[in-house]
């Protein structure tokens, strides 16, 4: 199974490696304010490459877990997650994304969700693929509209983000209609 693709000449969509501790806790750093709304409350060790390479190696030994990072000449520049993947007869995973600060407007974002539905559908054999954004966050809602997501709820004090239970939007791309686990004729 090959889960990487060239999202631009310079920027690569791949797993993510415990090698990529430093660049992560590097880029995530340089972001924190930016991210600060839209994730959980951080405690400093988040930001320390040890914490963040047993994370990782944690995270890649989890089969319903497909962590991705965005890399630009070998430097992490955001990461985009499928997670709570669940095979049978729902065939679902939930996505969550970010780009560093310094790479905003890129494009990227929108790339990375594209390439990374295409490789749940093609690779992972998935259904449907679910994200959730607080209904204030509408960079991302746009994000998702873009790649064919439609809002399908709102469920009141969802997640625990950034000090507090926040509202949000529900989103859903149903990918194909095969039956469960079968790939594309």
């Amino acid at each position: 199974m090959k889960l990487t693709r060239d999202l631009t000449s310079e920027v690569q969509l791949r797993l993510v490696r415990p090698s990529d501790a430093a660049s992560l806790c590097e880029a995530q750093l340089r972001s924190r304010e930016q991210l600060a709304p839209w994730e959980p409350r951080r405690t400093d060790e988040w930001y320390e490459p040890a914490f963040q390479e047993a994370r990782l190696t944690e995270l890649l030994g989890n089969d319903r877990i497909v962590p991705w990072v965005l890399s630009e000449d070998d430097r992490v520049i955001g990461t985009v997650t499928l997670s709570n993947i669940v095979p049978g007869p729902w065939q679902n995973g939930d996505l969550g994304y970010w780009i560093d600060v310094a790479q905003v407007g890129r494009g990227l974002a929108s790339a990375a969700v594209a390439a990374v539905c295409e490789l749940a559908d093609t690779e992972l054999l998935l259904h449907r693929i679910s994200a959730s954004t607080r209904v204030d966050n509408a960079p991302s809602q746009r994000v998702l509209a873009k790649n064919g997501f439609v809002q399908y709820g709102f469920a009141p004090e969802y997640l625990h983000i950034d000090g507090a239970w926040r509202d949000h939007n529900l989103y859903q791309r149903i990918l194909n209609t095969r039956p469960p686990g079968q790939p594309a004729p």
